[in-house]
């Protein structure tokens, strides 16, 4: 019997790409995103080029009753969780003063709620047969604050601290938890945020092949922080050797936009 994974924001971007390397290596997936007709393509391609089996769940995890929606499926369906990629987030670029609230509280619920939601969900079946991944898409973005993304930075410093600290918990069960923090990657997300005009994207992005590739060899080898890139490695430890208040403004720096 082939083992199953379900990978979030599945549709694109850096989902798009773990789902093939997890096809690649024989699972079994379960897509689920909000874009039907991109989800069923994917998994019609990674079923016919690898021969695994790929079931499409059309969600919008920003809907409370989503992640439970998506378990309740796959019950009826009878198909247990091996691997889990909470890979799906968003995130919206602007003065918390003038940005929209909707879309912010939207942003909570996607990036941490239904991630921690869905964790809650999966995590302890794989305890209890002692076997089970999981991968949570954090970012470089959770190691300092953000002004000019508040809440975005705020939801991926949530995703790091709660992946590191479950990561704890299950230590020695034969289940690691895994938190892959990329920066700038060359995806969809900074055309939803408003930013493709900020410094920060304007000097430069990883393509998401390869950090793809880097958190899945982090995920299957137990490693607890996947930082991709040198670059991001060093932006990841500014913290530990200049204040706060100064990582805050170097930030701003970077996601201020180009003039």
């Amino acid at each position: 019997m082939s083992n199953t994974a379900l990978v979030t924001g599945s549709s694109s971007g850096i989902g798009r790409e773990l789902a093939t390397l997890l096809a690649r290596d024989g699972y079994d997936l379960v897509l689920a995103a909000r874009s039907e007709d991109k989800l069923v393509a994917l998994a019609e391609a990674l079923a016919d080029e690898h021969g695994v089996a790929a079931t499409v769940v059309v969600k919008d995890l920003a809907t409370p009753e989503a992640p439970a929606e998506i378990r309740e499926t796959l019950e009826e369906r009878d198909i247990p969780i091996d691997v889990l990629v909470n890979n799906a987030g968003f995130g919206q670029y602007g003065q918390f003063t003038e940005t929209d609230a909707q879309s912010e509280l939207d942003m909570i619920q996607v990036n941490v709620t239904a991630l921690t939601h869905l964790t809650k969900l999966f995590l302890p079946e794989m305890t209890d047969r002692g076997a089970g991944r999981v991968l949570n898409v954090a970012s470089t973005a959770a190691f300092q604050p953000g002004p000019l993304m508040a809440v975005y930075y705020a939801t991926k410093s949530y995703v790091l601290s709660f992946s590191e600290a479950i990561a704890e918990e299950v230590d020695g069960t034969g289940v690691t938890v895994t938190a892959l923090c990329p920066g700038a990657t060359e995806t969809n997300f900074d055309e939803r945020a408003d930013m493709g005009d900020s410094k920060l994207f304007q000097r430069g992005t990883m393509d998401p092949e390869t950090v793809a590739k880097a958190g899945y060899r982090g995920l299957q080898n137990g490693k607890r922080v996947v930082v991709p890139g040198w670059q991001n490695k060093l932006l990841s430890q500014v913290h530990r050797v200049v204040p706060r208040k100064t990582a805050a403004r170097a930030a701003k720096r970077a996601q201020e936009r180009e003039q």
